[in-house]
């Protein structure tokens, strides 16, 4: 009977002692919330009991010590630690298991996080006070600070530099290879929220969001909404969209959104996917666009020639040495930028060229449009226009202007505003693929049946290396292969494959060099 009494304390002891590192990894979540998150100290009971009730715990020991020294900036918050000790704690606890670790997560954060009208005061005053762009930051960094942009993920893709080109690997996002996958990929069930990126997704318990948060604007008269990208392709990427949910569309109001982002907030760049499908997002039922703190290659690109319209002497209009077909506006005028921007949209929206397969509308609709990006730089406003077509054909029933099949092993999904801006994101698959056909090229092997469809690739690689088995060979060779590939996927995707075409076209609306 004493044995078991012993035992029976043992296990009470045991249990106590779990309990009280829950205890402990709750305490560091409230001082990690109070830190960074806005958390007021006045709530931290409230908070605590809340993440208590999640366990149906109805006890609680103090572990918390009082901080000492000034708080760490935000920019270098870090809640791994502190979640991965909450994490720890709760599953050794029997709390929780493995497989609820990352709802839990969500659950917890979005409670410790401060309610959007508090973030949006907040965001107000920053701007008021420093500025558009200080405003921007400090919301960017809440929002890696309460875990929605995955900041720790995101450093782990890989992302180098080949053919002019940014290529990154996004570990996180899973694979489209055509719209109507991705189109399901972003749908929802239920009709609510009616898509994934509606504002009523905002703290949404049924899709995680519990720590998304947003910023309201206005563009162009037309209330719309800020968010961060939680596994952006690029620094600060983020969505800003129309507060209805209504259609993907380019029009000249677009012009006027884009510059009224870019004139508040001038360190970013804006703009859109072409509103058809094939050619761009995966999400045209609701209007959007899509920018960031980083400029893209394409926004770095030279002019390969200069052209003129009368009427706007204050304007250059740039032909871009781009692998795909790119038209750049610079205006230090707003009026400029509009008008001109919006004469090379009407123009191309209604052109047809069946020598070069470009058909403006079919049985199935309009098929051209553009995919303008707008930036503010030394020399004014710049609106990039990328001009873009849909068809297809029995060559190419993904499109004539897709990615061709043999480079279908590195990208097959529709080439949207990002990618044909120069910053190609990859699948995830290729990091153990070509690691594989690495480890084959340095043994001097063949390519493997199950890697069959690498190998246009393969060979091209084997011509590179020209005998050569070094690993560091190997591996500069396949990262040049992936950037020659890429652009040459721009190239299919370019309309005019031939830029006197473009001049010709630009002539049709009456541009002259």
């Amino acid at each position: 009977m004493m044995v078991a009494n012993g035992d029976a304390d043992a296990a009470t002891r045991d249990d106590a002692d779990r309990l009280g590192t829950v205890y402990a990894s709750v305490d560091g979540l409230i001082d990690y919330a109070t830190t960074y998150l806005e958390l007021d100290a006045r709530d931290t009971h409230w908070a605590r009991n809340a993440i208590l009730e999640l366990f149906s715990l109805d006890s609680y020991r103090t572990t918390a010590t009082e901080p000492t020294g000034p708080a760490t900036p935000l920019s270098k918050a870090d809640p791994d630690a502190a979640l991965a000790a909450f994490d720890d704690a709760v599953v050794s606890a029997g709390l929780c298991g493995e497989d609820d670790v990352p709802h839990l997560e969500d659950t917890v954060m979005g409670l410790l996080s401060a309610r959007p009208s508090t973030l949006q005061d907040h965001f107000a005053t920053v701007e008021r006070e420093s500025g558009g762009m200080a405003a921007m930051r400090w919301f960017y960094d809440y929002c890696c600070a309460n875990t929605y942009v995955k900041r720790t993920k995101l450093s782990h893709n890989p992302r180098f530099e080949s053919h002019g080109l940014v290529i990154t690997i996004n570990l996180a996002k899973p694979e489209f290879k055509n719209m109507k996958k991705a189109a399901a990929g972003n749908s929802v069930s239920g009709g609510y929220p009616k898509c994934t990126i509606c504002h009523e997704n905002e703290g949404f318990a049924g899709r995680d969001k519990r720590t998304l948060r947003t910023i309201p604007m206005t563009l162009g008269g037309t209330p719309f909404f800020w968010q961060f990208s939680p596994y952006g392709y690029f620094d600060q990427h983020g969505i800003c969209v129309n507060a209805e949910h209504t259609p993907m569309h380019v029009d000249r109001d677009t012009f006027v959104r884009l510059l009224d982002f870019v004139d508040r907030f001038p360190g970013y760049f804006l703009g859109c996917n072409a509103a058809l499908p094939r050619i761009g997002g995966s999400v045209l039922t609701h209007d959007h666009y899509q920018g960031g703190g980083e400029l893209m290659p394409m926004h770095r690109a030279k002019a390969w020639a200069h052209m003129r319209l009368d009427g706007f002497d204050d304007a250059d209009i740039e032909i871009l040495d781009w692998p795909g077909t790119a038209v750049r506006v610079v205006s230090r005028s707003r009026r400029s930028i509009m008008e001109l921007s919006d004469r090379i949209r009407e123009g191309w929206t209604h052109y047809t060229n069946r020598d070069l397969d470009i058909v403006c509308a079919g049985e199935d609709g309009r098929r051209s449009a553009v995919s303008p990006s707008a930036v503010v730089t030394s020399r004014g406003y710049e609106m990039n226009l990328i001009l873009r077509n849909n068809g297809v054909s029995e060559q190419y029933p993904e499109g004539i202007f897709h990615a061709h099949p043999q480079f279908w092993a590195i990208k097959q999904e529709p080439i949207g505003l990002i990618e044909a801006q120069g910053l190609f994101v990859l699948p995830g698959r290729l990091v153990s693929e070509l690691k594989t056909i690495e480890n084959v090229l340095a043994a001097g092997g063949e390519l493997p049946d199950d890697k069959s469809q690498f190998s246009f690739e393969f060979d091209e690689l084997r011509a590179k290396l020209n005998g050569s088995r070094q690993p560091d060979d190997v591996h500069a060779a396949v990262r040049d292969e992936l950037g020659s590939v890429c652009e040459r996927i721009l190239g299919n995707t370019a309309v005019f494959k031939d830029k006197n075409d473009t001049v010709r076209f630009l002539q049709g609306l009456g541009f002259a060099e």
